[in-house]
């Protein structure tokens, strides 16, 4: 298995804390393998296993576990007293009121709650109203590429790179050497998610319009879209379909964490619009299993990674508006903003001088930073270019 030091670090940090840990990413990010590394970590470190408690909802072996109830009482019954005891609740959201049982839980002094979730639905309603101040959520992502890079240790940084953009992150899709075998892999975990956490939750859900929806939103990665330019490009295409049909889908399709909603962000008034987004996929390997081999906007798809990476980095990520102009992503950490633009190459002075000239209206002093495939690092005029495989890698 790949560490993943800053999924684990966390965990250790609030570990024994009364707080509830809540992993949430899309299906297959690999939540329940972080949760299985942390578990031997406390082994390692002294806890009994008899201490541990592992229930994984999508094993037919829990099917007697109706109801909250049920779960309680499960849980309850095995717990070591006098010793805290760290339970992990893997996919709980198919369980009826399961945020009955975990309030129960989360009041006993030994024990130390871990929960993971496909389905943005599990942190919202009662759960957010009964629970509200008492967990943490730590959203999990498919591999970064410098996780992704130990997984091909033969390949240079440009090879290994080149992989990651065609193949994705997906921790078991990496091991699927074959080809055929991982798109199918990779289909499987895309229909997985838009029939069981999307289409299960709709009543007369339409499987063909939802899948077109998330195959437009692939192709339009890095362009501003609309709930009625899609359902206009959509009915175009003899699939009709209306504006509130169509934002009801985004919505879900945000909430399963396959695609992340990026609004903008007004430079100058310093102020939120809601008006015109930008949908990134939540992985590369999204564009083989809903275009298959069309033809990729390269520079689209190298903006959709940098996105990814600055939310992994904990960032707030905006599309920057500066009046006509455009800044690819601002990114705030704390109250301090960064400014970033992507292009393949600036190599061509005319294409240079295009990307920074957003930057040359920003009249702040906080960080530009130029990420491009182009080699080196350099300074100018408070301007910072840098190779974006480097970047990644930092």
């Amino acid at each position: 298995m790949i560490p993943r030091p800053t999924y684990l670090n966390q965990l250790e940090k609030l570990r024994d804390k009364q707080i509830i840990k809540v992993l949430t990413g899309v299906r297959r990010s690999g939540k329940s393998t972080i949760l299985q590394l942390f578990r031997h970590q406390l082994l390692k470190e002294g806890v009994d296993d008899t201490q541990i408690q592992t229930l994984n909802f999508e094993d037919l072996g829990l099917a007697e576990i109706k109801n909250y109830l049920d779960l309680f009482n499960h849980i309850n019954d095995r717990l070591m007293p006098n010793k805290m005891n760290y339970i992990f609740l893997d996919e709980i959201q198919d369980i009826p009121n399961f945020e009955k049982a975990v309030d129960s839980l989360f009041i006993k002094k030994n024990v130390d709650l871990y929960i993971t979730g496909s389905n943005a639905f599990m942190l919202s309603g009662e759960l957010a109203t009964l629970l509200s101040g008492r967990y943490i959520e730590i959203p999990v992502y498919p591999y970064s590429f410098k996780e992704y890079v130990q997984t091909v240790p033969d390949l240079t940084k440009q090879e290994s790179f080149t992989h990651f953009l065609n193949r994705g992150g997906f921790p078991f899709a990496t091991e699927l050497q074959d080809d055929n075998t991982y798109i199918s892999y990779i289909q499987g975990v895309v229909n997985t998610v838009l029939i069981k956490d999307i289409l299960a939750r709709v009543k007369r859900g339409n499987a063909t319009l939802l899948e077109a929806i998330a195959a437009f939103l692939t192709e339009a990665n890095g362009s501003l879209v609309t709930p009625t330019k899609i359902a206009n490009t959509l009915t175009s295409n003899n699939l009709k379909t209306s504006t509130i049909t169509v934002l009801s889908y985004l919505e879900k399709l945000v909430n399963s964490y396959l695609f992340y909603q990026c609004n903008r962000f007004d430079i100058v008034g310093k102020k939120y619009l809601q008006i015109n987004s930008k949908y990134y996929p939540v992985d590369p390997a999204l564009r083989r299993a809903l275009l298959g081999q069309k033809r990729p906007n390269m520079g689209s798809r190298l903006e959709n990674i940098v996105y990814l990476e600055l939310k992994r980095r904990g960032y707030e990520v905006y599309v920057g508006s500066l009046g006509t102009k455009e800044i690819d992503f601002v990114a705030i950490h704390d109250g301090v903003r960064e400014y970033y633009q992507v292009s393949l190459t600036v190599q061509d002075e005319k294409t240079y001088k295009r990307e920074i000239a957003p930057f040359l209206e920003v009249k702040d002093n906080y960080p530009k930073i130029l990420l491009t495939e182009d080699p080196g690092s350099y300074d100018d005029n408070g301007i910072t270019q840098k190779n974006v495989i480097d970047w990644l890698l930092e």
